[in-house]
């Protein structure tokens, strides 16, 4: 059988399409309007705009090389494929080590967001018992079927995305949308611009569990183009919209919520915060399907061991894989100390970025393809754009990033070695 085919294709258009939305719209969106409002006026819907034109070379990179792949591992088996699995290795483990702290925060967050409304989470051990629940609930759910996760994504995903285009449609139609353009300052544009270039980051998760997608070489490139087309326009919209209602009604990541207010009232406000809650929970149960996926498509490459390669019999799902992610995302959430990781964790993310932008024309080179001389270009703007945001990064995070990948390289000669260690699946 094929490796690809191990796992059945049930994920069609739309149910692709929820991978990048729900990696692209988290909880930054509660909070992004009251920060680009604050930095550049009403200019800030075009600032979205801006950072979706930055990223448009990566996401038209990811789609040209999923035109080429249909397994799974998405930028683990390009980097594999152009450099050798010691990059595959890297790529993915930079990938891995960004979405392990990235669920264990998140989950934090969606109870925080809860507290708000159910005070007793804010008691130190029940908070913790439920940020345990909750990433247990989601690994539950990812080990039952590929399926049933996305139904249940999908559902998610009109709860937390719902209310904020009702609030958008009443903002635009009941107040003035302040009409006009000012320019910014230099210094304020530069300010926020890498933020709007995060904003979008996470667009790839469609590429990750390319071999249980129906016809992945041509959904996920209309999946990545569609989305980001998308997201962007929805951004610019909630941001018109909380210019138009409540500029000035609060900041951070009750922005939205006091827009809502403005509205509706504490109803308004308790909507608002559900809807936080579940975009936060959309977004972690997201990366719980789609980052085992790598862990899957690392295990059938050979750079992780086999056993990572499983499949339940049962759910037909990468069971352990699933388990392992869930497993090290709740021992994260025990360590109150992995803020150092965070700082890191974007710029790791780069790291895959960078090397799936330098894969494309190496295997467009190898493979003899008669691709127009674009191609090269956008690669290179891909690259280009991920090492300009990269040099944005601290002293402190690129020292981080060391360490991960000093980690990473002693794993790997582990995996590469298996016969040699006891806890190896094929010792």
């Amino acid at each position: 059988m094929n490796p690809a085919d191990k796992l059945p294709r049930t994920v069609g258009f739309w149910g692709t399409a929820l991978f990048p939305v729900n990696g692209m719209i988290g909880s930054g969106i509660f909070a992004m309007p009251a920060i680009l409002v604050a930095a550049v006026g009403n200019f800030a819907p075009w600032m979205m705009l801006l950072g979706a034109l930055i990223i448009l070379p990566l996401a038209w990179v990811f789609a040209a090389l999923a035109m080429r792949f249909d397994g799974h591992g998405g930028p683990v088996l390009y980097a594999n494929a152009a450099f050798g699995k010691f990059a595959g290795f890297q790529s993915g483990w930079m990938r891995y080590a960004s979405a392990v702290v990235a669920v264990a925060a998140n989950a934090h967050v969606a109870i925080a967001y809860l507290a708000v409304l159910f005070p007793a989470l804010e008691d130190p051990f029940l908070r913790s018992v439920a940020t345990i629940a909750f990433i247990a609930f989601v690994t539950v759910i990812n080990l039952v079927g590929m399926r049933a996760s996305v139904r249940v994504l999908g559902t998610m995903t009109i709860i937390k995305l719902a209310p904020l285009v009702v609030l958008t449609i009443v903002g635009l139609l009941t107040h003035d949308p302040a009409v006009g353009l000012t320019l910014p300052q230099f210094t304020d544009f530069e300010s926020v611009v890498l933020l709007t270039f995060y904003a979008y980051m996470a667009f790839e998760n469609a590429n990750f569990p390319a071999g249980e997608l129906r016809n992945p070489r041509r959904t996920i490139p209309l999946a990545l183009m569609t989305t980001l087309a998308a997201v962007a326009l929805f951004y610019m919209l909630v941001i018109w919209a909380y210019l138009a209602i409540a500029p000035d009604a609060g900041g951070g990541e009750s922005a939205l919520a006091a827009a809502a207010g403005e509205i509706a009232g504490q109803a308004g406000v308790v909507v608002i915060s559900l809807a936080a809650a579940f975009s936060v929970a959309a977004n972690t149960l997201n990366g719980g399907i789609v980052v085992p996926r790598m862990t899957y498509g690392m295990a059938e490459q050979g750079t992780l061991p086999a056993v990572f390669a499983h499949v339940s019999p049962r759910f037909q799902t990468p069971d352990v894989s699933i388990l392992f992610y869930g497993g090290i995302a709740i021992l994260f959430s025990f360590w109150g100390g992995f803020a150092a990781l965070a700082v890191a964790s974007t710029l790791s993310r780069l790291v895959t970025y960078l090397l799936s932008a330098l894969a494309l024309p190496v295997l467009e080179r190898r493979d003899g393809d008669q691709t127009p001389w674009w191609h090269l270009v956008i690669a290179l703007l891909a690259a280009v754009a991920t090492l300009w945001v990269a040099s944005h990064a601290s002293a402190k995070a690129f020292q981080m990033l060391g360490l991960i990948f000093a980690v990473g390289t002693i794993l790997f000669f582990f995996a590469a070695h298996p016969r040699r260690y006891p806890f190896s699946s094929e010792a």
